[in-house]
């Protein structure tokens, strides 16, 4: 569960203030996976971080049962001056699993060679969505907060990313954004819109795309 009370929060944008999102009061059941529409600019990402609670909000809160991931996908979740491996020994401290298993399943998984030893500025960014990718399943959390990645690479890394995300699925929940509507449709069972500062659930997947479009036009 995760639920959302007063949740306001807004930037200064040419001396006035614009609020991405206006009193937020939301509950979200277990149990789901949720596509996480909006058009750019709406705030997905701020949303994202404030769930992960990486930003703070100017009021209200976030209250949740259960354990979330960092925005997978999101610049700034690993440091670029330390290793891949550096950064997956300080993530397992962080969150209290046990160092060398995750460093030994982010070494296979992201298949970075020789680079996983070396610091993360060194990387292109798809080396670093698949650290980042393989940093977050390493971990079990209870929902995964997905910004625009379900692994990066050849064809076969991507396939082993998407039969891994399907598998953390059959026991956790996620909230998706991606700008790619089939994988949206492939992953989620239900949708959130954020349309000028206000959250929308919708249980039908394709009612929220359809309304998703129409705010796009």
């Amino acid at each position: 569960m995760i639920r959302f009370e007063n949740l306001t929060k807004g930037f200064d944008v040419n001396g006035q203030r614009k609020l991405v999102i206006d009193n937020l009061n939301l509950t979200l059941a277990t149990g789901q996976s949720l596509a996480l529409l909006g058009r750019n600019g709406a705030g997905k990402s701020t949303l994202m971080q404030i769930i992960a609670g990486n930003m703070r909000p100017d009021a209200g809160r976030i209250v949740t049962d259960g354990t979330i991931s960092w925005p997978v996908g999101l610049a700034g979740a690993v440091h670029p001056n330390l290793s891949g491996a550096q950064n997956t020994r300080f993530i397992a401290r962080v969150y209290g699993v046990d160092t060398e298993e995750l460093v030994d399943f982010v070494q296979d998984f992201a298949e970075l060679g020789p680079h996983f030893f070396m610091e993360v500025r060194t990387y292109s960014a798809g080396m670093r969505s698949r650290l980042n990718f393989g940093l977050s399943m390493g971990i079990k959390f209870d929902t995964y907060l997905i910004d625009e990645v379900t692994g990066a690479g050849d064809a076969s890394f991507r396939a082993r990313s998407v039969a891994l995300f399907h598998e953390r699925m059959s026991t956790s929940d996620a909230i998706m954004v991606n700008h790619n509507l089939s994988e949206l449709k492939e992953f989620c069972d239900a949708a959130l819109v954020l349309e000028h500062g206000k959250l929308t659930y919708f249980e039908d997947l394709d009612a929220a795309i359809e309304v998703h479009k129409q705010n796009m036009t």
